[in-house]
């Protein structure tokens, strides 16, 4: 314990001194006006593209530590290591070829998508490395790899826009055909989405390692190497676009960057939606054990019943309820995830406590969370007002149980009556890599059902 938080600490500090030096040489350079300007205009796309991130990772939402040391890697010691290393490489080939402006060219081709790429890549390669818990699939690389972006590209376009300013300043010039009005347009209005585009495809092939089975040692090595050359490829055709004519940028745009961000937005959209139904389709094995009621596999799957539920949650008890019912929400879908793996063949040395942990983080906050998720079932599901003790939600409202069979019942006769123990009236169906569920030891809750009088839905009854 006394080593993780020397490792933490001596992280924060790492972050701490990148980031007052970085200050220190982009307002040297910028000088005070700029480095202000720089800042209020670069800061604007930043909400955004981090609500954009956040909004794709909300299936399963990592924790705020890790997005938080994505943005200050991007931002600080990416953007440093950048600075210097740029700095350095066009100075030396400068040197060596008596050609300042060939060296700037070949620099920004050549040298920065390489250095670049690869420092922020290692925010990425950390997380996957010291948060293997939290990394879990293609989502998880992206948004990791496009928070570090943002932070990157946030820090760089203060030099920019900042450096920019300066130049108008001195040539007297202003107005919409300044050359900070030239900059803002390019770099916030038709590309701010560029960094994360590059280096997404560094996070897309660390999900891919992170969905590999552990045994597969060269694929987890060499897709992440191959998406973080691509990254490079990319930006290099980006940085490049400028010597290939008065059109080349446009060209460049037009038939590589939007095709690509249309691409890994369906890509990204498509895997969140892939997950969900993950979900609807492994939690009826636990439905079956009687860890979760009916419907909560369908219930769990839908993000407007997840939004549902936590609203009811925060309007009758508070941010705090609402706040268990996501956390109860986002255990549930580890561990759909899990045993997802698990029945891939592809699950981890720690799968039996890893489970057991998950089942008791949604056994802890069940209290909270069955009321309101009760509530989106009446919402979506008019079909959950009956008496207390049956099984409310009628016919199965997904497709065919994993594993090959119907754990509580025929889509075809209608749903058997949930037992009111958590015991299962038959063993969990599971894959060989993938062990049974452990009943819990304490009393089952029966099924969701409409509460009795007096009941109060964010109160543990005795």
């Amino acid at each position: 314990m006394a080593w993780l938080r020397l490792r933490y600490a001596a992280l924060v500090t790492l972050l701490a001194l990148s980031g007052l030096v970085i200050l220190a040489l982009v307002r040297e350079q910028t000088g005070t006006e700029g480095f202000l300007v720089g800042l209020g205009l670069a800061v604007l796309p930043v909400p955004l593209l981090i609500s954009a991130f956040r909004w794709l990772d909300r299936v399963e939402p990592g924790p705020w530590r890790n997005l938080v040391f994505a943005f200050a890697w991007g931002a600080c010691a990416a953007a440093l290591i950048a600075i210097v290393a740029n700095s350095f490489a066009t100075h030396w080939i400068a040197t060596a070829t008596a050609d300042p402006d060939g060296a700037d060219t070949l620099g920004a081709t050549l040298i920065a998508p390489v250095v670049e790429e690869s420092a922020k890549a290692a925010a990425v390669l950390l997380v996957f490395l010291f948060r293997r818990r939290d990394f879990t699939g293609i989502v998880d690389g992206v948004v990791i790899a496009g928070i570090t972006a943002t932070g990157f590209a946030f820090t760089e376009n203060i030099l920019y826009l900042g450096t920019a300013f300066g130049t108008d300043q001195l040539s007297g010039d202003g107005g919409i055909a300044s050359v900070t009005a030239a900059t803002f347009f390019v770099r916030i209005v038709m590309s701010p989405f560029a960094h994360p585009l590059f280096t997404v495809l560094t996070g897309i092939g660390f999900g891919v390692a992170a969905l590999s089975a552990r045994h597969r040692r060269v694929r987890r090595v060499l897709v992440p190497l191959s998406g973080l050359l691509l990254a490079m490829s990319m930006h290099a055709l980006w940085n490049g676009s400028s010597s290939f004519g008065p059109w080349g940028f446009f060209a460049v745009y037009g038939a590589f960057m939007v095709p690509a961000f249309a691409l890994l937005t369906w890509l990204a959209v498509w895997t969140r939606q892939r997950e969900l139904r993950i979900v609807r389709e492994e939690l009826p094995a636990y439905v079956a054990a009687g860890w979760l009621g009916p419907a909560e596999p369908y219930l769990l799957g839908s993000m407007r019943a997840r939004r549902l539920a936590r609203d009811h949650a925060r309007h009758h008890a508070g941010r705090p309820a609402a706040r268990t019912v996501a956390q109860y929400e986002a255990c549930a879908t580890s561990l759909a995830f899990l045993r997802h793996r698990g029945r891939l063949g592809r699950a981890d040395a720690d799968f039996v406590p890893r489970e057991q942990e998950l089942l008791a983080e949604l056994w802890r906050r069940r209290d909270i969370a069955h009321p309101a998720l009760d509530h989106a079932a009446r919402i979506l599901l008019p079909a959950a007002r009956l008496p207390y003790g049956t099984a409310p939600y009628g016919p199965v409202p997904y497709g065919p149980v994993p594993y090959g069979a119907m754990p509580y019942g025929s889509a075809h006769q209608g749903p058997a009556p949930l037992p009111q123990t958590p015991y299962a009236p038959r063993p969990v169906l599971r894959h060989p890599t993938a062990p049974p569920v452990v009943a819990p030891r304490t009393p089952g809750y029966g099924s969701f059902a409409v509460p009795h009088p007096g009941h109060h839905p964010y109160r543990s009854q005795p």
